[in-house]
């Protein structure tokens, strides 16, 4: 059990949550909710230590073992197995002590130890740890590659299985499907309702919240509010509190008004004087209503401007890839006007790639590709993001799409994507992930393109936005393809589906429950061939071996590189959490350290635009990796 008394938090000078009394129950799975720099994050940091409450008290028993996913990307020549086995410590400790007992020849305490590692079932422990590479797409072959071998992505993953593995009371996930295709998020579900003990998960995913959640903690206004239910049920209670918050807001505004007009008509009024000082006194003991905050902070739609042609792609007989490398083989596929088409398939079977092809990004390898004339392409993806000038604001990037645009209409537009004041005019250098996203999508909107390919445009934006997107998607006139592991976007906006699976693309007859369906079924058939073709091959295990050997040795001297950039961006996030500890204290802000904090301010934004350099060069030489 978990329980706040009284507590308050700040970070800096923002106060985060003020004065929250609750308490989390044992076997609840609560979703944490709420915009962005609301305190989700640092509510974790709590909980696990890493934060101290300012007033009053935060209580979690010593006794229960917590268990989170590490945001460091891992780097370690281990296995990928045994470093989801790590997450066990308990069989760890277990395994070290039989080492030790063996090796002095201890009967005595090796029959205890026997016992004891029977009793935590610690002789499945390999088998445990495969089921959850299993589960988060990791093949048979993939268990014992290094895990330095692996992207970043792939990383975090192995993250996840190892908080997984923990044999946990507590398990704290913070935005666990950012880094998840559809099939591992549906097992994750899975895995999640069969847990235990008490799930505290941070996610921006309505689907996944309503399949895992039975409760709902929602951070707004430096306040925690519990809900019980689902994220729908959080929705819908808490609507009605604010359709009744508005209409006790009306009544006393009217009631405040009334009372006013006596006040001016009668205070000076001899006969009526004392009833009017007795009405001011009234208005000033009466503890005011706030008018309810009904509306979303986003406010756009996707216009075209111009014919939009019927055929606007149409793809003959083609084949892509990279180099001489094919990911799809004589593809044929056609776009309409108002085609609202969603991509299905596993991770690397060639969704991104397609969408490069239609982008123009790649040039197909053979067969044709037309595009029709008028098309006017709007193409969000990640790298869209990383495309962004650093130093400029979001005024100037509108700006470099429209010359004429004066700088009030640019505010107004801006305005619909929650970019306000001094916001729009600031280099978006500090801006967080979200931000850039909204950004990227502003611009993509700003130029009224009647073709959307939109690869995961959801990964970095909150509930709000994702959901005024859906809203601006339904309405859009023109045709989309959209690439997402948010299943709530894919069911509301797309009315086709294509699957991309062994380098063709084909339309797939049915809904998403029954692609889950089929991958699950898929991914059990190439597990069980890779059984039989491992049974076939065991004497080709040496040659195997020299080949993982050689592939190793031609990487080593990009291994060599990722492992100095690790180390660099190591010590630039050292250097950049120091100068954060100094912004957060009190005494950055007095009148003799106003120099300091101008230096601190100065080598902080230098120090982020070196990490982010860094972490595109590590980003890059992953790809090489990986290919």
């Amino acid at each position: 059990m978990l329980k706040f008394t009284g507590m308050s938090l700040r970070r800096g000078k923002k106060e985060l949550f003020k004065d929250v009394n609750l308490t989390i129950n044992p076997k609840v799975k609560v979703g944490i909710t709420g915009a962005n720099g609301t305190g989700k994050t640092s509510l974790f940091k709590l909980i696990l230590g890493e934060l101290h409450s300012d007033n009053g008290d935060f209580h979690v028993s010593k006794k229960l073992i917590l268990a989170h996913v590490a945001q460091e990307i891992a780097n370690s020549q281990e296995s990928a197995i045994d470093y989801v086995i790590n997450g066990d410590a308990e069989f760890r400790q277990l395994e070290k002590a039989i080492a030790d007992a063996e090796q002095k020849n201890d009967a005595g305490k090796l029959a205890n130890l026997y016992d004891d590692m029977q009793q935590i079932d610690g002789y499945t422990a390999t088998a445990r740890a495969a089921k959850l590479l299993n589960g988060l797409g990791f093949t048979t072959e993939q268990e014992i590659n290094p895990v330095n071998s692996f992207s970043g992505g792939w990383r975090m993953r192995l993250n996840l299985a190892q908080a997984l593995m923990c044999r946990s009371d507590i398990l704290l996930l913070d935005e666990p499907t950012n880094h998840l295709d559809l099939e591992a998020i549906i097992w994750l579900e899975s895995w999640l309702k069969k847990y235990q003990g008490i799930v505290l998960l941070i996610s921006h995913d309505r689907d996944f919240l309503n399949a895992v959640c039975n409760q709902i903690i929602n951070i707004e206004h430096n306040m925690l509010t519990q809900y019980t239910g689902n994220y729908d049920s959080f929705e819908k209670i808490r609507a009605e509190k604010l359709a009744q918050q508005q209409s006790q807001f009306e009544a006393q505004q009217r009631q405040i008004s009334h009372m006013n007009k006596y006040i001016e008509r009668f205070r000076y009024q001899a006969t009526k004087a004392k009833q009017a000082q007795s009405r001011i006194k009234a208005l000033e003991r009466m503890e005011l209503i706030g008018a309810a905050q009904l509306d979303s902070p986003f406010n756009f739609n996707f216009k075209i401007e111009g014919f939009i042609p019927q055929q606007l792609v149409k793809i003959e007989k083609a084949s892509a890839g990279y180099g001489n490398l094919t990911i799809l083989d004589n593809i044929s596929t056609m776009v309409e006007k108002g085609d609202k088409i969603g991509l299905l398939g596993f991770n690397g079977a060639g969704k991104s790639t397609l969408i490069k092809l239609i982008a123009q990004e790649l040039q197909p390898q053979s067969g044709e590709i037309t595009h029709a004339k008028e098309l006017k392409i709007g193409y969000f993806a990640q790298h869209q993001i990383e495309q962004l000038h650093p130093d400029y604001s979001p005024i100037e990037h509108l700006k470099m799409l429209d010359k004429e645009i004066s700088e009030q209409q640019a505010r107004n537009y801006l305005g619909g994507f929650d970019f306000h004041n001094d916001m729009t005019k600031e280099s978006i250098t500090n801006f967080s992930g979200g931000e850039k996203a909204r950004l990227v999508l502003a611009l993509i909107v700003y130029e009224k393109p009647n073709l959307l390919l939109l690869d995961e445009p959801t990964n970095h934006l909150d509930i709000k936005m994702r959901h005024a997107i859906a809203v601006a998607l339904q309405s859009f006139e023109g045709a989309m393809i959209l690439v997402s592991h948010d299943r709530h976007l894919l069911s509301t906006v797309t009315d086709k589906l294509l699957l991309v699976a062994d380098g063709k693309v084909s339309n797939f007859d049915g809904d998403l429950t029954d692609y889950y369906q089929w991958a699950n079924e898929t991914r059990k058939k190439r597990l069980e061939t890779t059984n039989i073709s491992e049974k076939n091959q065991s004497n080709n295990k040496k040659q195997q071996r020299q080949d993982a050997a050689l592939i190793r040795q031609q990487q080593k001297p990009l291994r060599q590189k990722l492992r100095c950039l690790e180390k660099e961006l190591a010590k630039l996030e050292k250097q950049s959490h120091k100068h954060h500890e100094f912004l957060h204290s009190e005494s950055a802000y007095a009148p003799e350290n106003t120099e300091k904090l101008t230096c601190t301010n100065i080598n902080l934004s230098e120090i982020k635009k070196q990490i982010q350099k860094l972490e595109n060069e590590w980003l890059e030489v992953s790809e090489q990796l990986e290919l």
